[in-house]
């Protein structure tokens, strides 16, 4: 079966792709399948806006559709930036929005003294025919004082998973896929087929 990845978030497709490996007998990003589509994101929850994303793409396309909603939720400020993460400092592209999101986390969490935090990833896939399958992942850590590491992208510099000592940032992609909320999804998503 062919499954369209609903993102343009190329560090998300390439990530998806590994963790899936060979469990579909082709998988295209929105690029590859020559779709040009940006789904507007204003679901109120991660899954809202995933099932938008890939309801959106299997309608265009007629094949199933992968689309995921991610994000990071520091617990001192109440889940922000949650279903924000992407925009959290405003409308920036690529790396230049991972450093001003992270600049903003990190000042927004200055004063205070938890810094536990987690990543939720809601994972929907969408069949053409109506079938939905979902599932949520996470992965609990807490936030650095400093970004560290230059694997990863988004907050991957800042969060350092529960019993670990290095950030997400300074993992191997391997290491990262064997514990990440996408990882976590994507393996419960899968047990559901």
């Amino acid at each position: 079966m062919k499954l369209i990845i609903a993102s343009n978030n190329a560090h998300k497709v390439y990530e998806i792709k590994k963790i899936l490996g060979n469990k579909f007998e082709e998988i295209l990003s929105l690029r590859e399948a020559g779709v040009d589509h940006e789904t507007i994101e204003d679901g109120k929850t991660f899954m809202e806006n995933s099932l938008k994303k890939a309801r959106e793409i299997a309608e265009i396309t007629g094949f199933a559709a992968l689309a995921d909603d991610s994000g990071i939720c520091a617990h001192a400020l109440d889940g922000a930036p949650g279903i924000y993460s992407a925009r959290f400092a405003g409308e920036y592209k690529g790396v230049e929005s991972d450093h001003a999101n992270n600049a903003l986390l990190l000042e927004k969490l200055a004063d205070k003294k938890d810094k536990t935090a987690h990543y939720t990833c809601a994972m929907a896939l969408v069949y053409p025919d109506g079938r939905e399958v979902t599932a949520e992942g996470y992965m609990y850590g807490s936030i650095v004082d400093s970004p560290r590491g230059s694997a990863g992208f988004g907050y991957d510099p800042l969060f350092l998973p529960e019993g670990e000592s290095r950030t997400v940032a300074e993992m191997t992609d391997e290491e990262k896929n064997l514990i990440s909320h996408r990882a976590n999804a994507l393996k419960l998503l899968l047990s559901k087929l």
